[in-house]
């Protein structure tokens, strides 16, 4: 697909990383699949793959962690 920020590029299969912050928690979660632009380097991931990232983020908060760093392994199943 044509990349919506820099209009250049194309977007191939690639991996990125994501960090996600709200109410003083930090979530960074590394080698999530993504498309990745070519040109400028922006990511998008799919919706299977947000809904997952962002339930790890909620169960993050739930457990009291603060700041957190993992690793991209795939779905729960949730």
């Amino acid at each position: 697909m044509k990349c919506v920020i820099c209009k250049q590029g194309e977007t191939r299969p690639g991996k990125t990383t994501v960090t996600l912050q709200r109410n003083g928690v930090t979530l960074v979660i590394r080698n999530v699949p993504a498309e990745v632009c070519e040109n400028c380097g922006e990511a998008y991931v799919d919706e299977s793959t947000a809904h997952e990232l962002l339930y790890r983020a909620e169960d993050t908060a739930r457990a009291g962690v603060m700041v957190d760093v993992r690793e991209y392994v795939g779905t729960t199943g949730k």
